[in-house]
Order: structure tokens, then C-alpha cells, then sequence
């Protein structure tokens, strides 16, 4: 795994983890929280720009998000205690699919 997918995977987490503070801050009302989103989305996206040095900024990018929003909904499934639902579930799997698809089209 060369050092650009580590930065990749690094942005993504950051990213997760700045949503998660976004929830946590609700609406700017708590200060660490609120504080820690920016922090985290910053460094997110300093760490996705060196990820894209390398990687195809539409593959990075697709990853970046729909990695990010497959584990945001699973963090909100299982620690916010939202509801899991048939259509909740179909449409990651098809964002995944998305991005999979379009990992493949880049592909020799």
C-alpha cells in the first residue's frame, strides 16, 4: 500500500470523526466539539490533498466520500441510535456500488 491510500484512509477517518463532532456540537451549542470539527475537517483535507498527488483525484475523491458516508450512517446507526431501514440500507449499497464502478472504469 503506497503512502498516498494511507493519507486517503487517514482523510477519511477525519473525516468521519469531524461529523461525528458535528452532531456532538449541536448546532455550535458545545464549544469542544465544535472546535474539534474544524480541526478534523481541516486536517482531512490536508491529509486528502496528499492523497491526490498520487491518486486520481475522481477515484480519491469518490472513495473520500462515499467511504465516509457508508461509515457516518453506520456511526449514526449504532451510536446515535438511528433507525436502520430497508432503503437506509439499499442506497449505501448502491453509492458503494457507484464507486466501485467507477474504481473500475480507471483501471487498465
Amino acid at each position: 500500500m503506497s503512502v498516498a491510500w494511507i493519507y486517503l484512509i487517514l482523510a477519511i477517518l477525519l473525516e468521519v470523526a469531524g461529523t461525528t463532532c458535528m452532531k456532538l456540537s449541536d448546532g455550535f451549542t458545545k464549544i469542544l466539539p465544535s472546535v474539534m470539527m474544524f480541526v478534523l475537517y481541516g486536517a482531512s483535507f490536508v491529509s486528502l490533498t496528499y492523497a491526490i498527488k498520487t491518486i486520481d483525484i475522481g477515484i480519491a475523491y469518490a472513495l473520500w466520500a462515499a467511504v465516509g458516508i457508508t461509515l457516518i450512517a453506520i456511526v449514526g446507526i449504532l451510536y446515535f441510535k438511528e433507525p436502520v431501514t430497508a432503503l437506509k440500507i439499499i442506497s449505501i449499497g448502491l453509492i458503494i456500488t457507484g464507486v466501485a464502478g467507477l474504481y473500475l472504469s480507471g483501471t487498465q
